[in-house]
């Protein structure tokens, strides 16, 4: 009612971000053991209650995400050299999923059970309704035009194959279809990298097809892009069934890397997870950084291919976070965390899980070992720490959970790193060093003119790796 709700709302006004440092992505501290056990379910009903209603934009449609800045004022046209096979408003993605399905036919019906088999196949998404055109579209993706974006849905899912968990490819024949339907794709298109999407918690298969599908958009249609939709509730409430789904969907999406390495000709395979999608896809790169008998580094490294992989306000234990880390960091190109502190949706996750998230990480949790590896990680190793502040930010909300798709200059940066691989000083980042010597990465005033510059006419001086 809106009684509770306004004691919601207080609550979480009351509560304060603590100061960046020591790397210092900083959550408030657990409630004190003090609390009786009616303040600490009040606390903790209060917190799902306000969840609920600062994630409410994810039971909504998935619109158009806001024009990156760096296409904004048309001059720099990521579809430039878009063949008129793709000028149209249907932008399919793979998609592979560990959900149970109860009926196959005439389309497979999802639940929200996780199994060990994987689905794979086509998701065919459309951007507007029929009376959208290509024109239309293309000018609302190289313009801030104002006014309602058009909606991103799913029109259907085309499932390909169905590969048991001790089923081989090769024994396979719909399995081998679909990865040569990949590798097609891959041959046909501009950017030989494979991005896969894991998508976060309180989410649906159409909502996951379709965030992945506008990212694919906004690349100029240059990315081959593959959604992996693990079974979410779809429903705020429900965030404890996630959380034990994605446990149980370790497994399944380890396997899926490793077969995408397997049987597609991708120079890499980049991953994207968001929210509580990283705790599908953290302790999965854990496992996959776990050489075979006899294997070395070297040979690790080459036959899983891993390229960029980027948390977006990941939703996972921090401890866990950086133990994860260590175990792939010497076999990816680059790992990136993206964190807002003011971070609503993770303050509360962090009451639910009582320990903090990495997107918004409090490091007085972590070890010695743990903080030593993680500053020596920022400033010798390929790790990013950026931190999205919304005072540095124009219009970003304070508390975005949501910045790296509904955020001009973040989803601008994002995009700079997947396109052209660029480390953060060439993307126009800032460098900046907490007192314990880690190194992150800030938003100067001037970054729209930066990334502008960099995606309109790369600089041969910017193209250093550091």
């Amino acid at each position: 009612n809106q009684g509770a709700c306004d004691t919601c709302k207080q609550s979480f006004m009351n509560l304060k971000p603590m100061p960046f440092a020591t790397y210092s992505f900083v959550t408030p501290s657990r409630p004190s053991s003090g609390r009786s056990g009616a303040q600490r379910t009040s606390l903790l009903l209060c917190g799902v209650l306000l969840a609920g209603l600062l994630a409410g934009c994810q039971s909504s449609p998935v619109r158009l995400m806001p024009t990156p800045v760096s296409f904004k004022n048309g001059d720099v046209d990521p579809f430039a050299k878009l063949g008129p096979e793709l000028q149209s408003t249907d932008v399919p993605v793979f998609y592979a999923t560990n959900r149970l399905v109860v009926i196959e036919k005439p389309e497979p019906l999802h639940t929200i059970i996780p199994t060990d088999d994987l689905r794979l196949g086509v998701a065919h998404v459309r951007v507007g309704d029929d009376k959208l055109d290509w024109e239309t579209l293309h000018r609302l993706s190289t313009s801030a035009e104002p006014g309602e974006r058009p909606i991103v849905h799913l029109e259907s899912l085309e499932q390909i194959a169905v590969l048991k968990s001790d089923e081989a490819v090769g024994k396979s024949p719909d399995a081998k279809e679909f990865f040569a339907m990949v590798n097609k794709a891959l041959a046909a298109s501009p950017n030989t990298e494979l991005l896969v999407y894991v998508h976060g918690s309180n989410n649906t298969v159409p909502r996951a097809a379709a965030q992945a599908s506008q990212f694919r958009h906004f690349t100029g249609r240059r990315m081959v892009v593959l959604s992996f939709m693990w079974p979410s509730a779809g429903n705020i409430l429900r965030y404890l069934t996630d959380v034990n789904n994605a446990a149980k969907t370790v497994d399944p999406f380890t396997r899926l890397i490793e077969l995408l390495a397997e049987n597609t000709n991708a120079s890499k395979i980049d991953v994207l997870a968001y929210s509580a999608g990283a705790q599908v896809s953290s302790p999965s790169l854990a496992r996959l950084g776990v050489a075979r008998p006899g294997e070395s580094r070297d040979a690790l490294r080459a036959r899983l291919r891993l390229g960029q992989i980027y948390f977006a306000a990941p939703d996972i234990d921090t401890r866990l976070f950086v133990n994860d880390l260590g175990a792939y960091i010497d076999i990816a190109d680059r790992v990136s965390v993206a964190a807002n502190l003011n971070d609503s949706v993770l303050r509360f996750a962090a009451v639910v899980g009582r320990a903090s998230r990495a997107g918004r990480p409090n490091l007085t949790e972590l070890s010695t070992e743990q903080s030593k590896f993680l500053v020596d990680a920022s400033q010798k190793l390929r790790v990013d720490l950026i931190k999205v502040d919304p005072n540095d930010i124009p219009d970003l909300p304070q508390s975005s959970h949501d910045f790296w798709y509904d955020d001009p200059w973040v989803s601008g940066d994002l995009l700079a790193q997947f396109l052209l691989n660029a480390a953060p000083l060439r993307r126009g980042l800032d460098p900046q060093n907490t007192d314990t010597g880690a190194r992150y990465w800030t938003f100067p005033v001037d970054f729209s003119e930066r990334v502008y510059r960099l995606l309109g006419a790369p600089s041969p001086a910017l193209r250093s790796s550091r």
